[in-house]
């Protein structure tokens, strides 16, 4: 492990700034949009169920086509998933990953 491993490309690191841009415009948007209407019944369950949805969209592709490691962290997401709330969930997966791109390399 060289003293390479912690820094970032700047086009990833664009990439995501770009992407919590639209993150949190979609969001505020989102919520300037039906402020002042009443969501219920269908339209609740959908809105409910897009973040879930977009995740596993972006996610899992990347998930299976990338190698061992991601897989594996992937799987224990999943299994992570069903028994704990969603921030414990997303801090096992981040250090799964890590874990097991240091082991498997």
């Amino acid at each position: 492990m060289g003293p390479d491993i912690l820094q970032i490309d700047p086009l990833v690191f664009a990439a995501i700034a770009a992407m919590a841009a639209a993150t949190y415009a979609t969001r505020v948007f989102g919520y300037w949009l039906v402020r002042r209407t009443t969501v219920s019944g269908r339209l609740a369950g959908a809105l409910e169920a897009v973040p879930g949805a977009v995740l596993t969209a972006i996610i899992a592709p990347m998930a299976f086509a990338t190698g061992a490691a991601e897989s594996g962290a992937a799987l224990l997401t999943v299994l992570l998933a069903q028994r704990l709330p969603l921030l414990p969930t997303v801090a096992g997966g981040c250090l799964a990953a890590v874990g097991l791109r240091m082991l498997l390399g």
